[in-house]
C-alpha cells in the first residue's frame, strides 16, 4: 500500500511538472527562434540599404561591417550585386531567387523540426527611390544573405531543456521523499492493526491497537479491541472451566477406580471380580476419555503464542519418556534424521510434547511385540517435517479419511480401548501452530502420520 501511494503521488507530481515545465520550455524554445531571427534579419536589411547605394564608400561601409558581424557572431554575409567583387556571393537557390524576383526577406532554418545546423536570412536590396509613403520603391538590385550558425542555439536550447529536466529529476526525488514519508504516516494506524491481527493469530489475546489516525481507522481499533476484550474475557472463562471440569471429573474417576480396586480384593467370588474388572476397565477408559476432551478443550481455547522451539530435543525427550513401555513388549523406537539440536520450529510450549505422546500412543498400541517405530525428522525448506512410521496394520483410504474425527477408533490389534480422540487432538493443535498432519503408508505396512512443522528463521544450518 505504501509503494502504491508513494507511485500515485510521484505520478500526480510528474504530471503537474509536465503541465508546467513543458508549455514553458517550448515558449523559450520560440522566443529563441524569434529573436535570433529578428536579429540576424535587421542586420541584413541593414547591410541591403548599403548595398542598395551602389557607391564606393557604400560597398566599404558594407565590407567593413560584414568583417565585423563575421568576427563578433557565429554568422557570415553574403552579397550579390554591385558589391560581390568585394563580398563572397551567394548560391543561387530557391530562397535567393525568390528574394531577388519579388523583394521579400526569405528565411530558411535547414529543417523542418526546430532548426538545422544554419539559418540563412535572404534581403533583398533595393535602389534608393523613396515613395510618397516613405517605402524604398526601387528596382531590386542585389540581394544580402547571413548564414549564422545554429550551435549557439543548440546550446542554449540544451541548457533550457536540460535545466528543467534536472529540476523535474529533483521535485520528483524530493517529492518520493516526502511521499514515503506521508504514506508511512498515513498507513501507520493499519499496520498498527496489522500487527495486532498477527499477534492475534498466534495467539496473544493480550494485544491491543492504538487509537490513532483518521477517525475512520481510530473506530476501526476501538472496534477490534472491544472484540478482543471481549474475545479474551470468554477465553479466560473457558480456562476456568477447563481447570474446574479438570478438577470435578478427575477426582471421583480416581475414587472410583480406588474403590473398585478395593473391591476386586475383597471378593473372592470369580464372577463379581470379573465384573469389577470389567467396571474398573470402564473407568479406566473415562478416564482417558475426559483426559482427551480436556486436551481438546485447551487446544481449541489457544491461549499460548508460537515460540521457536527446539525440536531435535522435544523429540528425544519424549522417546525416553515411551521407551520403557516399548521395551515391555520388545518394540524398538528408532530416531533418523539429518537435523541437529540446531533446528527450531515454531509452536506453543507443551503442543508439541502433547502432540507425540498422543502419536507414540497410537504407534505402540497398534505395533506387534518385537515391531519397530521409526521416528524421523528431516529439515524441507521453510518447513520441518516429523514422521512417525510404525509396522501395525496401518488404515485403509476410506479410515484415514475419518482418523481425525472425534471419537472415531480405529482396530488396531489392541481391539478398541482408545478414546478416538487422539488424532483429533493432534490436528488440532498442529494446526493451531500453523502445521499440517496427514496420514500414508510406511514402507512395507503400516501406518505413516506425517507432521509438517513450520521453521524458525532463527534455525542453525
Amino acid at each position: 500500500m505504501i509503494r502504491q501511494l508513494v507511485r500515485s503521488y510521484i505520478l500526480l507530481v510528474a504530471v503537474a511538472i509536465a503541465l508546467f515545465t513543458v508549455p514553458v520550455a517550448f515558449t523559450l524554445t520560440d522566443q529563441l527562434r524569434g529573436d535570433t531571427a529578428d536579429s540576424v534579419r535587421r542586420e541584413a536589411k541593414t547591410m541591403a540599404l548599403l548595398l542598395g547605394n551602389g557607391n564606393g564608400p557604400s560597398c566599404a561601409a558594407l565590407e567593413e561591417m560584414a568583417t565585423a558581424y563575421t568576427k563578433q557572431t557565429p554568422g557570415r554575409v553574403e552579397v550579390t550585386g554591385d558589391c560581390d567583387t568585394i563580398l563572397p556571393s551567394p548560391d543561387q537557390d530557391a530562397a535567393l531567387t525568390r528574394a531577388l524576383r519579388t523583394g521579400e526577406p526569405t528565411t530558411d532554418w535547414g529543417s523542418s523540426f526546430i532548426w538545422g545546423p544554419e539559418l540563412k536570412i535572404t534581403v533583398a536590396a533595393r535602389k534608393s527611390e523613396v515613395a510618397l509613403d516613405g517605402r524604398n520603391t526601387g528596382p531590386v538590385v542585389g540581394a544580402v544573405r547571413i548564414v549564422y550558425s545554429t550551435d549557439d542555439m543548440t546550446s542554449r536550447l540544451w541548457q533550457i531543456w536540460g535545466f528543467r529536466a534536472g529540476l523535474a529529476v529533483v521535485v520528483l526525488a524530493v517529492a518520493a521523499v516526502i511521499g514515503a514519508a506521508a504514506a508511512r504516516r498515513i498507513t501507520r494506524p493499519l499496520r498498527q492493526l496489522n500487527d495486532m491481527a498477527s499477534k492475534f493469530s498466534d495467539g496473544d489475546l493480550t494485544a491491543r491497537s492504538p487509537v490513532t489516525g483518521p477517525p475512520e481507522t481510530q473506530t476501526l481499533a476501538r472496534t477490534l479491541n472491544q472484540g478482543a476484550e471481549r474475545l479474551d474475557t470468554l477465553v479466560a472463562a473457558q480456562r476456568i472451566f477447563v481447570a474446574d471440569a479438570s478438577h470435578q471429573l478427575r477426582t471421583p474417576l480416581t475414587a472410583l477406580r480406588l474403590s473398585l480396586d478395593n473391591i476386586a480384593d475383597g471378593v473372592d467370588d470369580d464372577f463379581v471380580k470379573e465384573d469389577v474388572e470389567q467396571a474398573t476397565a470402564e473407568v479406566v477408559r473415562m478416564s482417558r476419555l475426559v483426559n482427551g476432551l480436556l486436551v481438546l478443550a485447551r487446544a481449541e481455547a489457544k491461549v499460548a503464542a508460537s515460540e521457536p522451539l527446539a525440536l531435535w530435543d522435544i523429540v528425544r525427550e519424549r522417546l525416553d519418556v515411551w521407551r520403557p513401555a516399548a521395551d515391555e513388549r520388545g518394540v524398538t523406537i528408532a530416531l533418523r534424521g539429518s537435523a541437529d539440536g540446531r533446528l527450531l520450529v515454531l509452536a506453543s510450549p507443551g503442543h508439541l510434547d502433547q502432540v507425540l505422546d498422543n502419536v507414540l500412543s497410537n504407534a505402540l498400541e497398534v505395533s506387534p511385540d518385537g515391531a519397530t517405530i521409526t521416528v524421523r525428522v528431516e529439515p524441507s525448506g521453510d518447513e520441518v517435517v516429523l514422521s512417525v512410521l510404525d509396522e501395525g496394520p496401518g488404515m485403509s483410504d476410506a479410515e484415514k479419511s475419518r482418523a481425525f474425527d472425534r471419537f472415531w477408533r480405529g482396530q488396531g490389534l489392541t481391539g478398541k480401548s482408545g478414546s478416538g480422540l487422539g488424532l483429533a487432538v493432534v490436528k488440532q493443535l498442529v494446526t493451531d501452530d500453523g502445521g499440517t498432519v496427514d496420514l500414508g503408508d510406511a514402507p512395507g505396512g503400516g501406518l505413516s502420520v506425517r507432521i509438517s512443522l513450520r521453521a524458525s528463521a532463527r534455525s542453525g544450518g
